[in-house]
């Protein structure tokens, strides 16, 4: 097996379980973990062996905060392991009473919208606060006949939303290795065709324009991508940001203005924020 299908598991048990779990998973999430599941007594975090070093946790400052108890244990995971870890861990998930997120193993139920993920080590079960939020704001837009690009696609469940609602085209873009993979495996489980999924960066974009761009993924990686996703916009074209706090939101509503993009609205989950701007 090659190293890259190696991944380190932590099992934090935090407590109070709220607000310390989500300021855990956003501050891991700066140094390199990538996903992330929520257990009854605090959170599973996974990042790649190649990625880790043993002193990773150093600089993760909640840890260090007196209001809240968080310890940990660390073992190596490697890929055929993780589908038990996840189908403990995995329920179905209802957003707006017409969208139903669900492992291949759940019974199917009567639903506007019905999507299978099966996660691969990615995120974006719809589970976290972001990826919720995203997929009502989706629900709540015209998309039939847009070009779509969902950035830090994960699992692709954006971007299958999108393609579910009407949109033409939408490409489905991520950096890690898994998370394209995994994006492959859940458009054809879905019967997605008008999704094109593709490894990499911004530095991907070409010269399609798109009508919506999602970007699901971090401030600073927002703040730096704003530019170009402004570029790629259509006139009157949709941005909806995600993956920041809402102490996070001035400083990205000041880059959007910078480029022309206008605040429309915001939807607020645990302090995490999806937010909404018109070009």
């Amino acid at each position: 097996m090659g190293e890259a299908m190696n991944y380190m598991e932590y099992h934090f048990t935090v407590a109070p379980l709220q607000p310390a779990s989500d300021i855990l998973m956003a501050q891991l999430g700066e140094v390199g973990f990538e996903s992330f599941l929520e257990t009854e007594d605090g959170i599973l975090a996974y990042i790649q062996k190649t990625e880790w070093h043993p002193g990773i946790l150093q600089d993760i400052p909640v840890l260090d905060q007196p209001w809240c108890s968080i310890q940990h244990s660390l073992k190596k995971i490697v890929q055929e392991n993780w589908n038990a870890t996840w189908e403990k861990n995995f329920t179905p998930i209802w957003v707006e009473g017409r969208c139903r997120v669900r492992a291949p193993f759940h019974d199917y139920e009567p639903v506007d919208y019905d999507i299978v993920i099966a996660p691969k080590m990615s995120f974006g079960t719809g589970h976290h606060e972001t990826t919720h939020m995203m997929l009502q704001h989706l629900l709540s837009m015209p998309l039939k006949d847009t070009v779509v690009l969902d950035m830090g696609s994960g699992t692709g469940v954006l971007a299958i939303l999108a393609a579910m609602r009407g949109a033409a085209t939408i490409h489905a873009i991520d950096i890690d290795p898994w998370c394209y993979e995994n994006a492959l495996e859940n458009v054809e489980r879905n019967g997605c065709g008008s999704i094109v999924a593709m490894q990499g960066d911004a530095s991907l974009l070409g010269e399609t324009h798109y009508h919506v761009i999602i970007a699901n993924i971090n401030r600073n990686i927002l703040l730096e991508d704003i530019p170009r996703y402004a570029k790629q916009l259509k006139e009157k074209g949709v941005l909806l940001l995600s993956g920041f706090y809402t102490e996070d939101l001035a400083l990205i509503n000041e880059k959007c203005l910078e480029n022309g993009l206008k605040f429309q609205n915001k939807l607020v989950k645990n302090n995490w924020v999806a937010a909404k701007y018109v070009f």
